[in-house]
């Protein structure tokens, strides 16, 4: 006579396999783990990582609110910078145009410096801004900027920096046109058809001279990286799904990957919450699902 009923075997079996595949997938798992800042290492990592980018500054709120200021850090060095497959400067310079779409003079500055001490040249700080202005506007930018270059004076980084532009006023359509094309294919060449007259103005000759063919062109930052900070501010600005959509394609026409444009995302979320970082995600998974 069996010791298990008919009913009882099957159970048994169920969780004889359950154990077994525990025991072999468990140290995968945790080799995963090991990977990421354990809950009672996150304080630890953040302040190494703070260290590393700020020194001995003051940390904002740290006086006044220290348990809002230990959530954040936790969250962003003790985590959020301990994951995810960016290199140091897109880190640094996603999060330098996030802060710069977002307006925030004081908080730019001190991204400005947290960039520099990771190693991003100042031409590359500077390009990030310059790049990202026909997308947050003049008046943000300047704001940035502004931030910028009182963080390059205090580390005595003479001004101004070597210019980096690469059009003429007779090329800088055409080659502006050359290289938004070759991104964005076809498509762009039915817009400029399609615009209605009083339209062309922007949808043509503002879009592919100013946008791409003064900015895009520049030197220092590759065309991953501009597509890469073009679709951060874009999402940092909130209410832009569409062009988030259509840059979360050209940035995967160009090369990065679905993952870079996540951990992009990921690098944004504290500094503009889970709203747009939702809808960031959704046009990433939409754009990858083509």
């Amino acid at each position: 006579m069996s010791i298990l009923s008919s009913k009882a075997a099957p159970r048994l079996m169920s969780l004889l396999l359950a154990a077994a595949l525990l025991l072999q997938c468990g140290p995968a798992l945790a080799a995963d783990e090991a990977g990421r800042a354990a809950p009672q290492d996150r304080a630890a990592a953040a302040a190494a990582e703070m260290q590393r980018l700020y020194g001995q500054a003051p940390v904002p709120f740290a006086d006044t609110d220290p348990e809002f200021a230990a959530v954040r850090d936790r969250l962003i060095y003790g985590q959020i910078a301990q994951r995810g497959v960016l290199k140091q400067d897109q880190r640094q310079l996603v999060t330098l145009v996030c802060l710069a779409a977002l307006g925030s003079e004081s908080a730019v500055a001190r991204q400005a410096q947290a960039s520099l001490a990771a190693g991003v040249s100042p031409e590359a700080v500077r390009e990030a801004v310059y790049h990202v202005t026909p997308y947050i506007g003049m008046v943000r930018a300047e704001t940035a900027l502004s931030a910028v270059n009182g963080v390059f004076r205090e580390k005595g980084i003479a001004l101004p920096l070597a210019d980096q532009g690469t059009v003429t006023e007779e090329t800088r359509f055409k080659d502006g046109l050359a290289l938004q094309s070759g991104i964005f294919g076809q498509r762009i060449l039915d817009m400029h058809k399609n615009a209605p007259e009083g339209q062309k103005d922007i949808v043509v000759d503002y879009l592919s001279a100013w946008c791409f063919g003064d900015t895009y062109t520049r030197k220092v930052l590759d065309i991953q990286m501009r597509e890469l900070l073009t679709f951060a501010a874009i999402v940092s600005l909130g209410g832009c799904d569409g062009q988030a959509l259509g840059h979360a394609r050209g940035n995967l026409d160009v090369g990065n990957s679905q993952q870079m444009l996540v951990d992009a995302l990921a690098q944004c979320l504290p500094y503009i919450g889970f709203p747009r970082t939702l809808n960031g995600l959704a046009a990433v998974n939409k754009a990858a699902a083509k």
